[in-house]
């Protein structure tokens, strides 16, 4: 049987949270896991499920130095910034 330790707990992003308080909203935190026995890790991304006004399901990703893009929304199956996230949050309240 596969056994993981948690090394981390990550927390949401405090900027995401300041948007989306007028959001229905649950979150996820994300966890950084270890698979013992081995060298491996993995990272839980943190969620933010928004069930008001629309159905949105954003995840974060603390590790991706390549692109600078954390952020992965499931509904448009692409990348984005925090950046592009804001305005996404602000044009859905819209």
């Amino acid at each position: 049987m596969l056994e993981f330790k948690i090394l981390q707990e990550l927390e949401p992003n405090a900027e995401i949270l300041d948007i989306i308080k007028n959001y229905d909203y649950a979150i996820k935190n994300g966890r950084i896991k270890h698979l013992k026995a081995t060298n491996l890790q993995f990272i839980e991304p943190t969620e933010y499920l928004i069930t008001y006004p629309s159905t949105l399901i954003i995840y974060e990703y603390k590790v991706n130095e390549i692109a600078n893009k954390n952020f992965y929304i499931k509904e448009h199956n692409e990348k984005y910034n925090l950046k592009e996230i804001k305005q996404i949050l602000i044009k859905l309240k819209s």
